[in-house]
């Protein structure tokens, strides 16, 4: 229990100090442009145009509606951050005592000791299983945080209460209208756990040393770095997840032009990848202009 307290507890802090970080992520992703590319140096030294950073962004919602614009959002992200930590611990919580009851049941006979691979499928899975609960359970809570950070832009008001946001999305679109977005969601969280997972069983497997005194260190930093590299593959499903969820709500952000209205999740992957836009608002500080927009940007400056 006490576990589980400090589990949320963290959890909660790092949501908080990440909410202005997501806010202008998600309003990126949108396309949402309002302060133009300025004079800047790449990771080479060269000069180049670029849209502002994160914290240029940062300042211009500052600048409009405080400090604390920036946690537009917070208290939906809260609610799904603790939620989803309860299910997620619940579930993994159920499997750890339906082993215990195996083991300890009558006529159990004791068997061989499952390879390392078998393992890994066997955590995996049920990682996948409890990931998959969380996500289904708070993916209405992440719809309202989205969408009442989208509003920014049309400067509309209509998901500002957490009460009044559910009420909103129900008598306008229904019960689906809270898993918008669901499906690349999770096809995202499953390919990037099997995907991680995968690679560090076979980093430290096959590359490793099991020699090497340092060894559990090395295997914790595979982890990290797999993980890493599997969520940069799976990136593409995170945007078409949010752009989903807010497409064509009745606000602003969510409608043409800062964002087309999709028919399905697919469509909007397929348009995503033709106009070369499956990595928008991944990078946060680097960004160059994309292809084939136009911005009062002086490049004689460059020369």
């Amino acid at each position: 229990m006490a576990d589980a307290a400090s589990q949320v507890l963290l959890g909660s802090g790092l949501t908080i100090l990440s909410q202005p970080l997501m806010y202008v992520k998600v309003l990126i992703q949108v396309g949402y442009e309002p302060l133009p590319p300025t004079i800047g140096r790449n990771i080479f030294g060269r000069q180049v145009c670029q849209l502002p950073g994160l914290f240029c962004y940062a300042q211009h919602i500052a600048s409009i509606d405080g400090k604390r614009g920036l946690f537009t959002g917070l208290t939906p992200r809260l609610c799904s951050g603790v939620l989803g930590t309860v299910v997620h611990g619940k579930v993994l919580q159920h499997y750890q005592e339906r082993d215990k009851v195996e083991e300890l049941g009558p006529g159990n006979v004791q068997k061989d000791v499952s390879s390392s691979f078998d393992r890994v499928i066997k955590e995996t899975t049920r990682e996948m299983m409890a990931r998959s609960a969380a996500t289904l359970i708070t993916h209405p809570f992440h719809v309202i945080t989205l969408r009442s950070m989208v509003q920014f832009i049309g400067r509309e008001s209509k998901y500002c209460g957490l009460c009044d946001s559910i009420v909103t999305i129900y008598r306008e679109e229904g019960i689906l209208g809270f898993f918008a977005g669901l499906i690349p969601r999770l096809l995202g969280d499953i390919i990037s756990l099997w995907l991680c997972n995968s690679l560090a069983y076979l980093v430290n497997t096959y590359a490793l040393d099991s020699g090497v005194s340092t060894m559990n260190e090395m295997k914790s930093y595979s982890q990290a770095v797999t993980g890493f590299f599997a969520s940069m593959l799976t990136y593409p499903f995170v945007l078409v997840s949010n752009l989903m969820a807010v497409n064509n709500c009745g606000l602003a952000g969510g409608c043409p032009p800062y964002s087309p209205l999709y028919t399905s999740w697919i469509d909007c992957w397929c348009m995503l990848q033709k106009e070369g836009n499956m990595s928008r608002g991944n990078s946060l500080f680097f960004r160059k202009v994309p292809f084939g927009k136009t911005y009062c940007c002086d490049l004689r400056m460059l020369i």
